[in-house]
C-alpha cells in the first residue's frame, strides 16, 4: 500500500510542476505552438533517464524500490504530458496547422529521446566517479 501512496504523492507533485512549468513557458514564449508541453516532456525524459540509470542496481545511488517508483512512475508520470501532447497535436491538425503538428511530433520525439539519453549519460558518469 505504501508504494501506491508514494506514486500518488509523486503524481500530485508532478502534475502541479507540469502546470507551473507549462504556464511559465506559455507566458514567456507564447501559445501559438505547444512549447510548454514540449519543454515538460523533454525535462521529464531527462529526469527519468537520469534517475533510472543513477538508481539502477549497478548505479551509484541506492534508493528503495518504493521511492524509485514514486519518482519514476509517480512524479515523471504526473509531470510528463503525453496525453496533452496528443490532444494539442490533434488540435493543430484539426485547425489545418499541419506544419506545426509535424514539428511538434518531430521535436517531441527527437528532443525527448536526446534528453533521456543525456540523463542516462550523466548518471553513468556519476556512477563511475571515484
Amino acid at each position: 500500500m505504501a508504494t501506491y501512496l508514494w506514486i500518488a504523492v509523486g503524481s500530485a507533485i508532478g502534475g502541479v510542476a507540469r502546470y507551473w512549468c507549462s504556464g511559465i513557458a506559455a507566458r514567456l514564449i507564447g501559445e501559438t505552438f505547444p512549447w510548454g508541453t514540449l519543454i515538460v516532456n523533454v525535462v521529464g525524459s531527462f529526469i527519468i533517464g537520469f534517475v533510472a540509470t543513477l538508481t539502477a542496481p549497478d548505479g551509484r545511488v541506492f534508493i528503495g524500490s518504493t521511492a524509485r517508483l514514486g519518482i519514476m512512475a509517480g512524479f515523471c508520470g504526473g509531470f510528463t504530458t503525453f496525453s496533452s501532447f496528443s490532444i494539442q497535436t490533434l488540435n493543430l491538425m484539426n485547425d489545418g496547422e499541419w506544419a506545426h503538428a509535424g514539428a511538434n511530433i518531430i521535436f517531441s520525439v527527437v528532443l525527448c529521446l536526446i534528453a533521456v539519453w543525456l540523463g542516462h549519460i550523466l548518471a553513468l558518469a556519476i556512477n563511475t566517479m571515484k
